[in-house]
């Protein structure tokens, strides 16, 4: 053997590095033009001025200050901090509703469905309303909650109320009820997931050692779940943030979100503002999962 060549238990190990590096290649580069770099540009766009024909390249913290412009006072909050309050606020919202049904559904199937096959069945049951998109799941609401719809006439025919009620449809109530339809799967699946790899018989040694149920589900099942919580959450949190189609569906163009300005502003031709928009907004949803992701290590428990 050369002396100068490697031996060959370190050949093997630079071997199988080039490999990884290699099948990692496709991914990365996918990553960075579909993802990096767009990110970039929007970035760079943020900062760039413009006028009612043209984007004028440079370096200006206009964009940023425009959006903030008149909100010193928090007694009187400006349009922006309303308008992120109202983004805030349907996020935490619906991430505590599909929480709680995912968190249900995915216990009943994990631990009360004893058939694999049944399982199987249910899980895909769930999956149903991802055959059809999210406009049309969307609309399918609209003859449910109108003034004159189903809703409303049996209530009106039960005699349970006497005219119809305004706030089913193109309300708060609306937008939050759509977002749960549309995203609670998100969050059952990740739930699941963790649910279906608890060692049972930790559960089983929960219950000979005395503990309710109540007890094993808080101090058992719940922590084991973090990692599948947590992914959850992300998911939910990151989609509703940035939706603006369901709120303006929904809501009747009534209700206000940061991805309902960011569309606004560039349908009239004003993408660096959009842009810093759209940067302040991925430094909160980045925010808040850093801060979720403070809970549980997601790596290491995956």
């Amino acid at each position: 053997m050369n002396a100068s060549s490697p031996p060959p238990i370190q050949r093997r190990t630079l071997t199988r590095s080039w490999v990884a590096w290699f099948q990692a290649l496709p991914i990365s580069i996918v990553f960075l033009l579909f993802f990096l770099i767009p990110l970039g540009l929007i970035g760079m766009v943020s900062f760039w001025n413009y006028n009612q024909y043209e984007l004028i390249p440079g370096f200006t913290l206009d964009n940023y200050s425009a959006i903030f412009r008149g909100c010193s006072n928090l007694s009187d909050p400006c349009v922006t901090l309303r308008t992120y309050w109202s983004t805030l606020k349907f996020g935490l919202l619906v991430w505590l509703i599909t929480l709680v049904l995912g968190f249900t559904v995915a216990y009943f199937l994990a631990f009360h469905v004893r058939s694999t096959t049944m399982q199987t069945l249910l899980f895909v049951l769930c999956t149903i309303p991802f055959w059809t998109s999210n406009v049309i799941r969307m609309i399918s609401w609209m003859p449910l909650l109108g003034r004159n719809g189903l809703v409303n006439q049996s209530l009106i025919e039960l005699g349970i109320i006497s005219t119809p009620l305004d706030w089913l449809l193109y309300s708060d109530f609306s937008v939050v009820l759509a977002f749960v339809h549309l995203y609670t799967m998100f969050m059952i699946v990740p739930i699941f997931n963790s649910m279906m790899r608890i060692d049972r018989s930790l559960i089983e040694a929960a219950n000979d050692s005395g503990a309710s149920g109540w007890q094993t589900l808080w101090n058992v099942i719940i922590p084991l779940c973090k990692t599948g919580i947590i992914i959850g959450s992300i998911f939910v949190i990151t989609i509703v943030m940035g939706d603006f189609v369901t709120i303006g569906v929904m809501g009747g163009q009534q209700i206000a979100s940061v991805g309902k300005v960011i569309q606004v502003q560039t349908q009239y031709l004003q993408f660096p503002l959009a842009a810093a928009n759209a940067v302040i907004l991925l430094v909160v949803v980045m925010m808040m999962i850093w801060a979720l992701t403070r809970l549980v290590d997601i790596r290491k428990e995956l």
